[in-house]
């Protein structure tokens, strides 16, 4: 689906890349991606998020962290096996934390949404720059272990891995298939 206006165009073409290859985002361009994560709806402007990124020997250091944490949540040997070369099915991997701040105003739920979003604001900003991405969850997303590995606290939360890099092969179009009333109720 194509129309006239670029930023309407890039929200209705959005689609994950699952086959990504070098080149990632370059640092001006990795600059542009986390700015874009700064403008998602905050109320109080709390910053409830971080960023962890991982390339070239970030990901060999999150894959060993992610197997250690397969290793101790006892996960069958062939997740064990695989765990170490996930990180590498891109060429840069950003895991956001969902980090909340005491507030009497904004629950933590609020707080993780707000953090959830900046993973879709980055992977349309890497889209506007000619890059691929997907966002990933899965166990290691919910594992406590692995959080641990991360440094993460108690009251953090990742709330997504963002797969960045160039597309390779091809890519499915996006449907336009799906009727918008299906998913919708007038109230």
């Amino acid at each position: 689906m194509d129309c006239l206006n670029p930023a309407l165009d890039l929200l209705l073409n959005r689609r994950s890349c699952h086959q990504l290859s070098r080149p990632a985002p370059s640092d001006n361009d990795l600059a542009l991606i986390l700015q874009a994560a700064l403008r998602v709806p905050d109320f109080q402007r709390l910053r409830p998020f971080r960023f962890l990124v991982a390339r070239d020997e970030g990901l060999d250091r999150l894959g060993l962290a992610m197997q250690r944490a397969a290793l101790a949540a006892e996960k069958p040997e062939k997740v064990v096996a695989r765990a170490s070369q996930m990180p590498h099915r891109a060429p840069l991997v950003i895991v956001v934390v969902a980090s909340p701040k005491p507030s009497d105003k904004v629950s933590v739920f609020d707080q993780q949404l707000c953090a959830a979003s900046t993973v879709l604001t980055m992977q349309l900003a890497a889209r506007a720059l000619n890059y691929g991405g997907i966002w990933r969850s899965g166990w290691v997303m919910y594992d406590r272990g692995f959080h641990r590995e991360l440094g993460l606290t108690d009251s953090e939360q990742i709330v997504g891995l963002l797969y960045l890099g160039t597309p390779t092969g091809d890519e499915e179009p996006a449907s336009s298939t799906e009727n918008i009333h299906d998913f919708m109720t007038w109230l």
